[in-house]
């Protein structure tokens, strides 16, 4: 048995839980933040046998696409104290961060 961790954006997390749990998965959520954006992520739980490990990472490949957004970012004028203008960045959002790790042991009471 294998736990798949995976940390995806927001904006994928329903429908990929829906298609995983359409394909019989079972899926536990966890609201978490990402530590660059400071924005809202989600982090799957995943249990499932060895032999559906890729079909599960094919469908996280198929529904968590990474795509630009443009962000604010502050910064700060020179000479001038706590004064900050706000200038545009793009950066990549989307995709997926993805852990699979053996579980030795596997209990449902």
């Amino acid at each position: 048995m294998k736990l798949i961790i995976a940390i995806v954006q927001d904006d994928d997390a329903g429908d990929l839980i829906d298609v995983l749990t359409e394909e019989n998965f079972r899926v536990t959520k966890l609201a978490t933040t990402g530590g660059f954006l400071k924005a809202g992520n989600t982090t799957l739980m995943i249990g499932v046998d060895e032999k559906d490990v890729d079909r599960v990472l094919g469908t996280i490949e198929e529904e968590c696409k990474t795509r630009d957004q443009v962000i604010t970012s502050p910064s700060p004028i020179d000479g001038a104290t706590g004064v900050y203008v706000p200038y545009p960045i793009d950066v990549e959002i989307g995709g997926a961060t993805i852990f699979v790790v053996d579980v030795d042991k596997f209990i449902k009471i």
